[in-house]
């Protein structure tokens, strides 16, 4: 036998090894076996790196890629498509799931990239073009997301779920009508789809139809009790059950269950349900109680402590503790902290009394009062009352709700600007998020003009970086002191600086959002990963499992 002949052999045997350990995988992966396909996989690529056999490549590269997203492992899976891809560059799927691995990664415009490149080699590719609504919808492209949509709706118009997505896109528009009109017609085609009923419940809440939303609730719930979401990865690492109040406030998990390693059901609460805790907590292994307005939730809380015993899980922010996290408690239990500064809280009663004469007794040193009625947040009815005139006239005026009354404590900076610094507690640790620079005292990252001024940028990246620069270790020690004293395992503080360097706390609940929505500051993405990253450890913590490799 010659050389060459000799060598043609090799090859043709290597080539035959492969296609057995491709076809061994393949059947792994059909069986769920994910990490035995892997080994074939690997096995097969190994004894044919200079082998002609183009096709077996590829598609060993690319169905080793899925593998490993299946797992969660998003590096190895783009180096395996990657390979695939220089091998047949013509792969649709493979510059699809290249494009959901970018997606998964955070890199929606790179994932838009991807997926249109596949589309330009087969334009008819359903994945590519579904996976293209997500990519543009993340990164806001609305308008382009609705026409493709509009697109695939009228090719599979019985297609349910394209018609949820449209609901979900209109109210992303801030189209409300729309979006109910759309989610009606996903419902239509299946009156099972308990998350269009979900989302309609939630809009029509919004808009203050709050009979039509309760509706929609209880017929939700009665479909699907548990919203579940699968876990990102393949097996999941463990099982969460999180606690959620539809008409109370809820810490926002948008993004932070977000591409999660583990599984998350949800259960909407309401006070005349009952629940069978034997039935709820089969595979859970960690609770999070996401009710996070003690004053919105004041009802149900109680419902939700009982339910969280009766469990008997590791729980996060047990609901007892979040009771007491009320304005007026939260400003009561961090008085007496030398060098920390903390606004007294007077709440008065809705349809009470109120004269200036009581209001100066509880708030001696306020020469300015700030007003805002109970349970809400950001800026919306929040009145700064100068004048006494004023604040007499306020006053006297009945309100339908609770409200707070609060000491105003003027923390402008010696430059003339209000700065509002946020950080975020996470079982122990202290987290910066962001920094709000603003002109007025009525400081709201998402409504000052740092977009349009370098300077701040670069003094909020700053202190991201470095947080210790501009809070020192008595601040620190003060920051500690407040996490136990309010106990919870996570929760935000909004908080600033006076002239004096003292302590200035705002606000302390665990209603604060943190979102992924950056782009105008893609500096604040590396810190926002991390508060998410801590979230995650935490949980698997608590639910007893090992730390995660996977990326």
């Amino acid at each position: 036998m010659t050389a060459a002949a000799f060598a043609v052999g090799l090859a043709e045997a290597a080539t035959s090894f492969a296609a057995r350990q491709l076809r061994i995988g393949k059947e792994h992966h059909a069986e769920g076996r994910i990490d035995q396909a892997i080994d074939a996989y690997r096995c097969g690529l190994a004894e044919i790196s200079d082998d002609p056999a183009i096709e077996t490549i590829s598609e060993l590269h690319s169905n080793l890629g899925n593998a490993c997203m299946l797992l969660g492992d998003l590096e190895s899976a783009a180096e395996n498509y990657k390979a695939a891809l220089r091998a047949s560059p013509q792969l649709t799927s493979c510059w699809c799931n290249l494009g959901t691995v970018n997606l998964k990664r955070g890199k929606a415009q790179d994932a838009v990239t991807l997926y249109v490149h596949a589309l330009s080699i087969n334009p008819g590719h359903w994945p590519s073009r579904t996976n293209l609504v997500q990519a543009l919808i993340a990164t806001r492209q609305y308008l382009m997301a609705k026409v493709l949509l509009m697109e695939l709706v009228a090719e599979r118009p019985g297609d349910g779920k394209l018609y949820n997505q449209l609901g979900k896109l209109h109210f992303e528009l801030n189209e409300h009508d729309a979006a109910l009109e759309y989610l009606a017609r996903a419902i239509a085609i299946d009156a099972t789809d308990a998350d269009s009923i979900y989302w309609t419940a939630s809009i029509r809440q919004q808009q203050g139809d709050i009979e039509a939303a309760e509706l929609a609730y209880a017929e939700a719930a009665k479909l699907q009790p548990l919203i579940r979401r699968a876990a990102a990865k393949f097996p999941a690492e463990f099982r969460v059950l999180a606690l959620f109040a539809p008409f109370a406030g809820n810490l926002p998990t948008g993004y932070l269950f977000k591409d999660a390693a583990y599984d998350t059901d949800t259960l909407a609460l309401f006070a005349a349900s009952r629940y069978d805790p034997e039935i709820l907590k089969q595979g859970v292994q960690v609770v999070v109680n996401l009710i996070s307005d003690a004053d919105q939730a004041a009802g149900l809380l109680p419902q939700a402590a009982l339910l969280v015993d009766q469990l008997d899980r590791p729980t996060v922010n047990d609901p007892r503790k979040i009771a007491r996290t009320t304005r007026d408690a939260v400003a009561e239990r961090l008085q007496d902290m030398p060098g920390c500064r903390v606004a007294k809280v007077l709440r008065q009663k809705a349809g009470t009394d109120l004269t200036l004469e009581r209001l100066l007794a509880v708030l001696p040193s306020a020469a300015t009062i700030l007003v805002r009625p109970v349970g809400t947040h950001g800026g919306d009815d929040f009145e700064k009352l100068e004048d006494p005139a004023e604040l007499e006239q306020a006053l006297a005026q009945r309100t339908d709700t609770d409200r707070y009354l609060i000491e105003y404590i003027d923390y402008r900076s010696a430059d003339g600007y209000f700065r509002k610094y946020r950080f975020i507690f996470v079982a122990g640790q202290i987290l910066p998020y962001h920094l709000a620079i603003a002109s007025d005292w009525k400081v709201h990252h998402d409504s000052t003009d740092m977009v349009d001024h370098i300077w701040m940028q670069q003094e909020e990246q700053a202190f991201l970086d470095a947080p210790a620069t501009v809070f020192n270790s008595a601040h620190y020690q003060l920051m500690r002191e407040i996490q136990q004293r309010i106990e919870l395992d996570y929760f935000g503080m909004d908080c600033g600086l006076d002239r004096s360097g003292n302590l200035v706390v705002f606000e302390v609940n665990a209603s604060m959002l943190v979102h992924e929505h950056n782009e105008e500051f893609p500096y604040k993405n590396p810190f926002v990963a991390r508060i998410k990253t801590a979230f995650d450890e935490m949980l698997r913590k608590l639910a007893g499992v090992g730390k995660s490799s996977a990326t």
